[in-house]
């Protein structure tokens, strides 16, 4: 069979399944900016993760409802979700007592989860919001990444990232916004925004 682009693919897939977590170096990736896709783009990790057969827990901060996606990724084998958020929004100068305390419940189960070693791959949604807005400590937030298994990939995401945060990182993305269908008075509906 000739070689081209696609079985060098394949072969990469393989090569990748059967890499152990001992060998495995996880990364840590930001994904942050004022543009739309944050959570999406970290959510497309999860699958591209769960096609290889890894382990998936998300914490989502600052967020309570049901989003379409997350019924998704909830009813996959080896994928495990946890909210700490309210439907409200969070005022950045003067955040209500029940969202530092959902924060702290959200890290509480990030940290659970790191000391367990039992996922590959660990989302936290909105982090760099909690951090920016003051709900968490960045310092607490850098020594769980600094304190995950070796192996174990970590996602960030949320708009303005504290400066400490991107260092950190090995991979930073920002999401800059172009144009917004907001803005053409068109609403979110289901299938598009949640």
């Amino acid at each position: 069979m000739p070689k081209t682009a696609a079985n060098d693919a394949v072969t990469a897939g393989s090569a990748a399944e059967n890499e152990s977590r001992e060998t495995r170096q996880g990364v840590l990736l930001a994904i942050t900016g004022p543009g739309k896709g944050k959570t999406t783009s970290a959510f497309g990790c999860a699958l591209r993760a769960h096609g290889h057969g890894f382990s998936i827990a998300i914490v989502q901060f600052m967020k309570g409802r049901i989003y379409g996606e997350l019924d998704t990724l909830r009813s996959l084998p080896r994928v495990e979700v946890w909210q700490f958020g309210r439907v409200a929004f969070v005022d950045p100068k003067n955040p209500d007592p029940k969202d530092r305390e959902l924060a702290r419940q959200g890290m509480d189960k990030a940290w659970e989860i790191v000391r367990g070693g039992k996922h590959d791959l660990l989302i936290l949604d909105e982090i760099n919001v909690v951090a920016d807005f003051g709900l968490i400590p960045v310092e607490e937030v850098l020594e769980l990444a600094k304190a995950r298994p070796r192996w174990m990939d970590m996602i960030w995401t949320g708009r303005n990232a504290p400066a400490a945060m991107v260092e950190l990182a090995d991979t930073v993305s920002e999401v800059r916004e172009i144009k917004h269908h907001y803005r053409k008075g068109i609403e979110s509906r289901a299938g598009m925004e949640y």
